[in-house]
């Protein structure tokens, strides 16, 4: 430990490690502890770089610094920690005494991602008012094509009669998608309030354990000592519903869903009126199914985007909507036999404080 540094060293809100001669990490600060989701003891004595994982080619760099001693700054890099999606960081690393090197972490603001999503919002609510428009007027007729259907079946045999039916089931079909678009335009503000994530993680996993998800195995990996959060607690069930449907339904053959919660301490938001939230609170479904298609990647959250055959493309538009309205953000990342769909709560404020999160 850096002398007569300790108070310092556990107050720095951005995560930092002590290296030795060898790379090896010999002091974590709790920051760094809350990054990598470890104690410092568990990480002392653990090569750097299996933990600290950085996209891009730093070694000459770093091997020079090493040598001359000097700084080092990497900027806008996905750093990882091969237990969730990277987060593009700062990298500083700076010398000091015996060969000691320090590795600082400075995880950058989403802003630019929260002003693309602010234009795809507006584009989305465009498209969600005509399609709400349509909707309206397309349920009318389709409700006389359904009693017309219906009528002729009584007087039908065979064949006939089959085709009525189908077309009463397509129609019915029909109005019911219709139904999840005006829904999806006709959202009540959420209701905010401290809620305790675990019990809303139970619900949604009791209620998909006997239902849509009952093929599904369930693994829980809980911080018990995560605060509470600040959201709506039947808008947030609905998220994690929706996100446990979607991982049940990429793996119909069956699969393992994993619900994991941790604190971030450094992550921040900052939204489109400049104003800069903290959103601590982690929560993660983890699911092993096929993967996003590359294609449609960028775009998942947005309305009737969908990768699967006969998706509406309204479910994860959803997600994101709802947590939009609480002040929270979700994030993806995949690849073939890993999918991670991760929200960002803020905390909520303690009794006759400040509203938590805002700066």
């Amino acid at each position: 430990m850096i002398p007569s540094c300790s108070a310092l060293w556990a107050s720095l809100p951005l995560p930092a490690l002590i290296l030795d001669a060898h790379d090896r990490i010999e002091e974590a600060n709790p920051a760094a502890e809350a990054f990598l989701n470890a104690s410092a003891r568990a990480l002392a004595g653990l090569p750097v770089w299996d933990r600290v994982m950085i996209a891009a080619p730093i070694e000459d760099a770093y091997r020079r610094a090493r040598t001359q001693r000097t700084p080092l700054l990497v900027s806008d890099v996905d750093v990882g920690t091969g237990e969730r999606p990277p987060l593009l960081c700062s990298v500083h690393l700076a010398p000091l005494e015996d060969d000691r090197m320090l590795l600082l972490l400075s995880p950058r603001e989403i802003a630019s991602r929260v002003t693309q999503h602010d234009r795809s919002a507006k584009a989305a609510r465009s498209a969600i008012g005509m399609a709400e428009m349509l909707a309206h007027e397309i349920k009318n007729p389709l409700a006389g094509i359904t009693g017309a259907a219906q009528l002729l079946s009584m007087s039908l045999r065979g064949p006939d009669l089959e085709l009525t039916e189908l077309i009463v089931e397509e129609t019915r079909r029909i109005v019911t998608l219709l139904s999840r678009v005006e829904q999806f335009g006709n959202l009540s503000p959420p209701i905010q309030g401290p809620v305790n994530i675990h019990d809303v993680l139970d619900r949604a996993r009791q209620s998909a354990a006997v239902g849509f998800a009952a093929h599904m195995r369930f693994v829980e990996d809980y911080d018990p000592s995560l605060p509470a959060a600040l959201a709506d607690p039947d808008q947030l069930l609905q998220v994690m519903l929706n996100l446990l449907r979607n991982a049940a339904e990429a793996a119909p053959g069956g699969g393992t869903i994993r619900l994991r919660t941790f604190y971030e301490p450094s992550l921040r938001l900052t939204r489109p009126d400049g104003t800069k939230a903290r959103l601590p609170l982690q929560v993660e479904v983890i699911d092993d199914g096929p993967g996003v298609p590359p294609d449609i990647a960028a775009e998942i959250f947005e309305p009737f985007v969908s990768g699967r055959e006969n998706g509406t493309g309204l479910g994860l538009a959803l997600v994101a909507k709802l947590l939009a309205g609480m002040g929270a953000w979700i994030s993806v990342d995949s690849v073939p036999g890993r999918t991670v769909f991760r929200l960002s709560l803020p905390r909520a404020p303690e009794p006759d404080s400040p509203k938590e999160g805002e700066e």
